[in-house]
């Protein structure tokens, strides 16, 4: 449509020569004329021609106006004020957000200036006159201003604000625009959609009502205030579903879950009943969890008919963690299941008005959105704003106007909803599903509503906002608000009401009854369609062998297969020779750590498993020993050699600078695709300090508290070699500190046939479990690391490798070690031609191969002394679990004195140290200045 088609479009050589003159000498025209070329000029600027502004001043001036022109020079004083109401129109859809009705219990805030008609050169004169930009707001003809006020007060300034106009596609604020125009922006329901609403807002107070009188004191973090996300969510489902989406997985923190998973999840309400008891988990095994962090899988029937699978994320109490979880299972659902269709899988997240606000997290899963290696095809973000955090006011809680400011970094729309009219909730849902079915990007919604109750039910909300509890105190819930709507609408009668209140509150006594019965609580295993083909690891699983041999023809095979340029590609000379020196490599039967790496995905491609690695510069690998991704010379046309062996899926992404996010969603990934080898690395070792809490809460103990398996790995470079405290340590302590009944599997290896074997181990158990690998630096060029394809093809993970050159008899020192500091000791043992002294390299730190350490243990049962040696500093690296694992064999460690710092600052001071530690190793003392070490 011609933007302004109001003026009734004729073409005027006069105008035209006109506006050539104000172009060329603007001051030379009469000053109501300039005065309205520039405002033309505003005009084309804001709207553009690709929203199909006209090309031209005269054609938006109808004869009659040319007419007058001719006559006098000056411009009609009507057409100078339809262009002051485009302006009042504009000005709507730019801040008509900030006067709206959406706050239930609060005043708004005061904004200037305001959408008053003054403030656009308008007066109340002009009320009753018709204005053809009328057809601007979907009028279908001129009206009065007094009728374009009125219009547009429903579209933008009733109970719903919409922020759109930040956004930079035109085709996207051109659907908007028509979208909210229908109907004014306010839902058109039926009698029948409008009691099913009524019916999911009784489920949703009368279930909260019911936990309050039952269970006094509680935590249960209360919807209340805010129980219009239970029809909100049923209706983003229904709709969503109609729009093609098969599967929803959903995010969210503790503020109403329960709600969501008895009335949307159908959890049974005498299981939550039960677990409100605190009584014990069936499976002793598992710690299990509180109630309000507990997931769910379930399919349900919509309204429409319908099958839909929707999975609700089990999560922690650390706020918007659990968001990138979401991001990462989506993403694996759309690639494995659903064959790259964006349009099937539905992420959700809902936010509290504080933490979306206020964790970083949000950002760094905000970027995602488009990113090639981590988009989802869109996810609705829903806001429960209870305009508090905890204690604090929302005036402590951000700078920015909105909670949702964050939507402006994507172009993303923002509704804001009065959670109090259920309607204009369920409206604004429907928008969101429409909005992400067409365009496949975020949309956030808003829902502002209140806290009934403190932070959680044994709070007191009075102690710090006792004006606005006042207010609250004396606040209908939506639901009787509702009622008295439709009550007033003869849609339900009263004693259909009374009916609909009754029946439910009779089912939750009888399912309070029946809790009673139940002696011990169970809990069901997140989407166990998933993981119908991996039990849980039985206690000892990981103790035992697992094949992972693979036919060393075949391997040979691979190897220059994917090791083998194309001929018809121009690259670099350094990445031609790179390549030319590995299948020198594999002539020689000489396969170094990236040979080991990449044979170990190469044969899981090929035996049809998937293979994703992600993180900061996996592409090339931060140490340029990987180069999975190489780029031609000239045109940068990227070439991934392990996409040409087999069909099997091989991703390989370059994530932004993110830890905490990426992880979170690489840890998700690897939940929903249990036949994928998922991999997470982090540029240096250190830089998981960043995503501690995806570690802590997830990985280490979600098996415990949730049945959930995942075998996630993670490459951590870790190790000294003087460059400093940073990037010198993955906080190996860390790690160990965590381990307990088989939680995961922390490794610090030395051979690249370990690490072959280690990677294939992860999708040959019957399982899952994370493996975290202390992975190498200097070690990756090492000319001592390296393996043949006979360790690879016919071995099997080594645990413990002993020391091949000692001589049991003569061993009077037995020390045990990891990772590099191996191979410093073995070539000062060959320099002083030690056969008192054994080397065994611990290469599976936990769980310790206990069979393993007794054959060790017997086998030099001459010794006299027992070592563990570490370069990392005594507080730190392994010692404290060595010590804790060992503590009956007398075992003493050699390590650098304790340190706040993983490593000194200085190389020479780092030389000093390490060679302290070697030579105390071997009792020499021809390290002078040395800092002292722990001996």
């Amino acid at each position: 449509m011609d933007r302004f088609s109001f003026l009734n479009a004729a073409h005027s050589q006069f105008i035209e020569d006109l506006y050539q003159q104000y172009l060329k000498y603007p001051d030379s025209l009469e000053p109501s004329w300039k005065a309205f070329f520039q405002g033309f000029d505003f005009a084309l600027e804001n709207y553009g021609e690709d929203d199909n502004y006209s090309a031209a001043p005269s054609q938006a001036l109808n004869a009659a106006a040319v007419n007058s022109f001719s006559q006098n020079g000056e411009i009609p004083e009507d057409i100078k004020k339809e262009f002051k109401v485009l302006d009042l129109i504009n000005a709507y859809r730019q801040r008509g957000h900030l006067f709206t009705k959406t706050n239930p219990v609060r005043e708004r805030r005061h904004y200037e200036p305001t959408l008053a008609i003054e403030n656009f050169g308008l007066s109340q004169a002009d009320l009753n006159k018709k204005f053809n930009s009328a057809t601007e707001i979907g009028m279908p003809q001129a009206a009065t201003l007094q009728e374009i006020i009125t219009n547009l007060e429903k579209i933008y300034c009733d109970s719903i604000g919409v922020e759109y106009m930040h956004m930079e596609s035109v085709e996207e604020k051109d659907w908007i625009r028509k979208w909210l125009q229908v109907n004014e922006n306010h839902p058109t329901l039926s009698a029948d959609e409008k009691t099913e609403i009524l019916h999911k807002l009784n489920q949703a107070v009368a279930f909260e009502n019911y936990l309050h009188t039952k269970f006094v004191g509680q935590k249960r973090f209360s919807l209340e205030g805010g129980e219009s996300l239970i029809p909100a969510l049923d209706q983003l489902i229904t709709r969503s579903s109609q729009l093609g989406v098969d599967e929803v997985v959903l995010g969210m923190a503790h503020r109403g879950r329960l709600n969501v998973l008895t009335n949307i999840f159908g959890k049974s309400y005498k299981q939550i009943f039960s677990e409100f008891e605190g009584k014990e988990f069936e499976e002793d095994v598992f710690s299990g969890d509180v109630k309000y962090h507990l997931g769910s899988s379930k399919k349900i029937t919509t309204a429409n008919g319908e099958e839909v699978a929707i999975n609700l994320t089990p999560n922690p109490s650390h706020l918007e963690t659990v968001a990138s979880l979401v991001m990462g299972i989506c993403r694996a659902k759309v690639d494995h299941k659903y064959k790259g269709d964006y349009g099937k899988v539905l992420p959700i997240v809902i936010h509290g008005d504080g933490a979306i606000a206020g964790q970083g997290i949000v950002y760094e899963v905000a970027q995602m959105m488009t990113l090639e290696g981590y988009k989802t095809g869109g996810s609705v973000h829903i806001v429960v704003n209870n305009q508090v955090s905890f204690t604090t006011n929302y005036l402590d809680a951000r700078s920015s106007i909105y909670c949702t400011d964050i939507a402006k970094v994507t172009n993303s729309p923002v509704m804001h909803v009065n959670a109090d009219d259920v309607e204009a909730v369920v409206h604004a849902i429907r928008f969101a599903a429409e909005y992400r079915a067409k365009f496949g990007k975020d949309v956030y919604i808003d829902l502002l509503g209140y806290r009934k109750y403190g932070h959680n039910e044994g709070d007191e909300p009075r102690f710090t906002q006792p004006n606005l509890y006042k207010q609250i105190s004396k606040h209908k819930n939506p639901r009787e608000i509702y009622k008295e709507q439709l009550f007033s609408e003869n849609v339900v009668s009263d004693e259909v009401l009374k009916k609909m209140e009754t029946e439910f509150k009779a089912l939750l006594d009888e399912n309070f009854d029946a809790s009673k019965e139940i002696q011990k609580n169970t809990m069901d295993i997140f989407m166990e369609d998933d993981w119908k083909e991996f039990p849980l690891c039985k206690r000892g699983a990981l103790q035992s062998p697992v094949d992972t041999s693979f036919d060393i023809s075949k391997l040979k095979e691979l190897a220059v297969q994917m090791s083998t340029l194309p001929k018809d590609k121009k690259f670099i000379n350094k990445i031609t020779r790179l390549f030319e020196t590995r299948l020198k490599q594999i002539d020689a039967n000489t396969l170094d750590w990236a040979l080991g790496e990449w044979l170990a995905y190469a044969t899981l491609l090929s035996e049809g498993k998937g293979v994703r690695i992600s993180g900061e510069d996996v592409e090339r690998g931060t140490f340029s020993h990987r180069h999975a991704v190489v780029k031609t010379e000239d045109s940068e046309e990227e070439y991934i050699p392990l996409r040409h062996i087999s069909d099997s899926q091989f991703d390989v992404y370059n994530s932004h600078l993110s830890e905490y996010g990426v992880l979170g969603f690489d840890y998700g990934y690897a939940m929903a695709s249990p036949n994928t080898l998922t991999v997470w690395e982090a540029q240096f070792g250190d830089f998981v300090n960043g995503a501690q809490i995806i570690v802590d809460q997830y990985l280490v103990a979600a098996e415990e508290k949730w049945k959930i398996q995942d075998g996630l790995v993670m490459l951590l470079p870790h190790g000294s070699e003087g460059q400093g405290a940073e990037h010198s340590s993955a906080r190996l302590e860390r790690f160990l500190t965590l381990c307990a009944n088989e939680n995961m599997i922390v490794g610090n290896f030395t051979t690249p046939a370990n690490l072959f074997h280690a990677l294939r181990r992860q999708l040959k158990f019957g399982f899952r479990k994370p493996l975290v690998i202390m992975s190498p630096k200097s070690l990756l060029r090492h000319p001592r690391v390296i393996s043949t394809f006979e360790d690879l093809a016919n071995g099997q993970f080594q645990p413990i490798i002993d020391d091949a050159a000692a001589d049991a008899a003569k061993v009077e020192k037995l020390v045990l070690c990891s990772g590099k500091l191996y191979y410093e000791l073995l070539a000062k043992k060959e320099e002083l031609g030690r056969d008192d002294v054994a080397l065994v390299r611990l290469e599976q730190l936990y769980p310790i191969q206990e069979d393993k350490i007794a054959e060790i243990f017997a086998k030099y049962a001459n010794r006299k002394e027992l070592i563990w040696a570490q370069e990392e500093p005594e507080n730190m690296g392994a010692w404290s679990y060595i010590l804790r694992n060992f503590r009956d064999t007398g075992i003493q460690v050699i390590a650098p004195v304790p340190s706040g710092a993983p490593a000194p600052g200085s190389h020479k001071m780092f030389e000093r140290n390490q060679t302290a530690v070697i030579n105390s190793v071997f009792g020499t003392n021809d390290a002078p200045n040395s800092r002292p070490v722990t001996a």
